[in-house]
């Protein structure tokens, strides 16, 4: 086995949307700086970010809704909701001045407009849905958002969903007509063919093995090239860790103090999918219901128009499975190798902590196809078990770490790790993941660059106009920004329903 060893300014590891989508600031803001990417498989956008193993697409809060708790006095909280499409119009404003610059080509081949709605049954959620929609849109952010607890309406906004339903069930839609379903393998594609273009390193069947300090203050990463099982050690300034579920045993290697107590828990998800063209046309949207009582918000349920390589689909789920692997192609040793000394009683204490959630594991693997033909069926009563098949979608590790509410505690967001010097840093968690990928990986480099952050000031501001400002506090600014995106990414208008050009 030979060796060979080289230097660089940056190493991205993890082919996925946030791996791209820093690579693609870093060579806005530092266009000098030498960059490579290390995948272990053999194309970028197979593994978290795949079309087919990435549900959440689009995640803007206008329908999610855990994202808006009810409180112990009955009213509304909607912060967690605004800031998340706050984000998300973060991600929107770069993409469309990615598209301005013919970066990207077509828009409509990773963003397309879809209708987003929440659906609720019975008397209390009904309510819950009523006092939502009243409390979100009084921000511009949800405007547009409307409401309906009328039978011929929702036939009209939901005719698979209708159909064959009882006539007296209490039931309730919010509607926003400006929602998006989005392809984030075609956009993380799209995103490192430009990089390519730009002369970043892209290197593919490379597994990281190690990541070590060097007695010079750099980082030394060492990878298997699989093509000829060559070793090679390449030294960097600054390594971002963007390896999806394979990130927490990386961010262990570095030994920094900010990766102790912290574990990771990984949950599989199954979807029901309809392929059949009679079915398909009769359902535009992507509805999410309520979760069960005492089930987690990863299991939220929903009914998901999707637009995958041209192609049309229904997919409904999810439902959790268990795999110990921390990605789809990990190995099944990744749970149990995780555990280290300095984690054990933060993985203990979570074990404790998540009985509940334990419990509804078994319950989720243990069920049949035709039990989940039947929760299918509270979504469409009329479904056919020919009609869908059961696909295996990614794995999902959700980050475990000690907090105010003490050890062990089970995060259900986007975590960014970043050492105190800012020389390496690793994105872990699950949702909304992928739809805040650019305000995540802002945030990201503000940390790890603080000095050099202030003087991007200007070119970011030129990417995104509306960077550092509360658009649900700035009406016009939020209406002057959405109508530039939404024309520029050929999205339709909530205003007209017209497709803007």
């Amino acid at each position: 086995m030979t060796t060979s060893i080289s230097k660089t300014d940056v190493v991205l590891i993890g082919g996925g949307i946030m791996s791209a989508t820093l690579g693609t600031l870093l060579k806005e803001l530092k266009p000098d700086w030498n960059i490579k990417v290390f995948e272990k498989l053999d194309d970028v956008a197979i593994e978290s970010s795949n079309a087919w193993n990435n549900a959440g697409t689009g995640h803007s809060a206008l329908c999610e809704l855990n994202y808006t708790p009810e409180l112990a006095d009955g009213s509304i909280d909607t912060a967690k909701a605004v800031k998340i499409n706050e984000q998300f119009q973060i991600s929107k404003q770069l993409w469309a001045y990615l598209i301005e610059k013919g970066y990207m080509g077509n828009p409509e081949d990773f963003i397309r407009t879809v209708p987003h709605m929440s659906f609720v049954e019975g008397e209390k959620n009904v309510e819950f849905l009523k006092k939502r929609v009243e409390k979100l849109t009084e921000s511009p952010l949800f405007e547009g958002m409307e409401y309906s607890d009328d039978h011929e309406v929702l036939k009209e906004w939901l005719p698979l969903m209708m159909e064959g339903r009882d006539p007296n069930e209490e039931i309730a839609v919010t509607r926003i007509d400006s929602g998006t379903d989005i392809n984030f393998g075609s956009l993380t594609k799209k995103l490192f063919a430009k990089l390519k273009e730009q002369g970043v390193e892209m290197n593919f069947k490379h597994a990281v093995q190690d990541i070590r300090r060097t007695q010079k203050e750099k980082w030394q990463v060492k990878v298997k090239n699989m093509n000829n099982s060559k070793m090679e050690y390449h030294t960097a300034d600054f390594v971002f860790i963007g390896a999806g579920g394979g990130s927490l045993p990386l961010l262990q290697k570095t030994n920094i103090p900010e990766s102790k107590n912290i574990g990771g828990f990984p949950v599989s998800g199954l979807f029901l999918v309809c392929d059949d063209e009679e079915v398909v046309n009769r359902h535009e949207a992507k509805v999410y219901g309520k979760a069960k009582v005492g089930a987690p918000p990863m299991s939220v349920p929903h009914l998901d128009t999707r637009y995958i390589d041209g192609k049309r689909s229904l997919l409904f789920g999810p439902f959790a499975g268990f795999s110990p692997k921390f990605l789809k192609t990990g190995s099944y040793m990744d749970l149990i190798g995780s555990v280290k000394p300095y984690n054990v009683l933060t993985m203990l204490s979570a074990g404790a902590k998540e009985m509940g959630l334990t419990k509804y594991l078994i319950q989720q693997v243990l069920l049949k196809d035709e039990e989940r033909m039947d929760e299918l069926r509270e979504f469409i009563p009329e479904a056919q078990s020919k009609d869908w098949k059961t696909i295996t979608a990614g794995q999902r590790v959700q980050m475990i770490k000690d907090t105010d509410k003490g050890k062990g505690t089970l995060m259900f967001g986007t975590e960014t790790i970043v050492s105190e010097d800012g020389s390496i840093a690793a994105l872990l968690g699950a949702s909304p993941g992928a739809s805040v990928c650019v305000d995540a990986m802002l945030e990201l480099l503000k940390q790890a660059f603080p000095e050099e952050f202030g003087t991007w000031q200007d070119k970011i501001k030129e990417m995104i106009p509306t960077y550092g400002t509360s658009l649900s506090d700035n009406p016009e600014m939020f209406k002057e920004m959405n109508e530039r995106t939404t024309d520029t990414l050929r999205l339709k208008s909530h205003e007209t329903g017209a497709l803007l050009s």
